[in-house]
């Protein structure tokens, strides 16, 4: 298993007036996560997807646990690791951390669909070995 791994940097932009990250620019982190990945990871990135394949993959379901702070001028560690993949869906968890400590953990399920139909669709062959490239060992493969 390969986790794909990337840094960002916490800006001022993403700062509350104590200078800490706002949690909802978290979740903009944890977006730019997935995209990077489809992108780099799985070299599919989303111009490619939305606009010329006629899909998307929008968060079916999200949960996210903060663990400490991360301030303006940190540099977080992220990690995402594919936990699932199914038929038009799978399950990753992302982690931020900074210096090794962990930050937050994000356990999320994003679905594949035609952008035109609106409806579920599966993964092509060459994306979902892609996609298994960054699952765990013990990763359900539906």
């Amino acid at each position: 298993m390969a986790a794909f791994q990337m840094q960002q940097h916490v800006r001022f932009q993403h700062c509350d007036p104590a200078a800490m990250v706002f949690y909802p620019r978290y979740f903009e982190m944890i977006n730019l996560t997935v995209e990077e990945w489809f992108r780099i990871g799985l070299d599919w990135g989303f111009h490619q997807m939305h606009e010329v394949d006629d899909r998307g993959i929008p968060t079916a379901k999200i949960a996210v646990d903060f663990s400490a702070p991360s301030r303006l001028g940190d540099v977080l560690d992220w990690s995402l690791v594919v936990k699932r993949v199914g038929t038009s869906s799978l399950d990753v968890e992302i982690v931020a951390s900074c210096e090794g400590e962990v930050r937050l953990t994000c356990r999320s399920t994003l679905v594949q669909f035609v952008k035109s139909t609106g409806r579920p669709v599966a993964w092509d062959e060459e994306i979902r070995n892609r996609i298994s490239e960054f699952a765990e060992q013990t990763a359900t493969n539906l």
